[in-house]
């Protein structure tokens, strides 16, 4: 049952992935401020440019999301390579927090006054702080398998 369990959580992560994927690509084509560009130029404007390197953070940590699963199908929860997808999840959510951030501070800067990016500036809210919330997640989780490996450790050496 476990490892039927740690499958689907792995197959909904996939799925996390490829909608995701299908986001980034479909949504330049049809929304906001690429809506009337050819192709080229859609693919070329800087903010979605900006938006795909930033996404790359949401992408690795969905990978070492599928990593720690498999940890964790393996019966391997309490080891090193669990703590180290847990850190590396922690950093992800926290730069993707701050480049959401910063794309939330360019719209509002430099947005066109005839637009309103009220929209555009409550998703950068709502995406904060659930990147914020995954952060802190990952690192309670990091410490306190990190302990458990410590004290796992001092009772090998004392048997």
């Amino acid at each position: 049952m476990k490892r039927i369990s740690t499958i689907f959580l792995q197959a909904v992560i996939v799925l996390i992935g490829i909608v995701a994927l299908a986001i980034l690509i479909r949504f330049p084509l049809t929304e906001g401020r690429a809506a009337n560009l050819d192709l080229f130029s859609i693919y070329a404007d800087p903010f979605i440019l900006y938006g795909y390197a930033a996404s790359i953070a949401f992408f690795v940590a969905l990978y070492k999301a599928f990593k720690l699963l498999g940890y964790i199908g393996q019966n391997e929860v309490f080891s090193l390579n669990s703590v180290m997808a847990l850190k590396s999840i922690k950093y992800c959510a926290i730069v993707l927090s701050i480049l959401i951030v910063i794309a939330g501070l360019y719209i509002k800067i430099f947005h066109n006054k005839e637009d309103d990016p009220a929209g555009f500036l409550a998703i950068c809210i709502v995406t904060t702080f659930v990147s914020i919330v995954i952060a802190t997640a990952a690192a309670i989780f990091e410490k306190i398998l990190q302990n458990a490996l410590d004290m796992k450790s001092e009772n090998d050496l004392t048997i």
